[in-house]
């Protein structure tokens, strides 16, 4: 399996993260400039930010670790206490 994930020479694969190249992702850590327009206003949801002026969305960086789906429930209950 790990064998059929590495680069033969000079080819790479598109499950790569080096070879993919930049990605723009929203940072809420820092100020965010459009890549559309190049304004800084922006409506941010859960997993994607939208610019304010020209509606260019872009992927949060923090949605991985975020939401329903992240957070692992309990199904063991304590007794209630008499």
């Amino acid at each position: 399996m790990i064998g059929s994930m590495k680069e033969t020479g000079a080819k790479h694969f598109p499950h790569d993260p080096s070879a993919r190249g930049y990605s723009v992702a929203y940072r809420a850590d820092q100020v965010n400039f459009c890549p559309g327009c190049g304004r800084t206003h922006w409506y941010v949801g859960r997993v994607s930010a939208e610019c304010g002026f020209c509606a260019t969305a872009l992927p949060l960086v923090e949605a991985t670790t975020r939401g329903t789906g992240c957070h692992a429930r309990s199904t063991h209950r304590a007794p209630l206490a008499a």
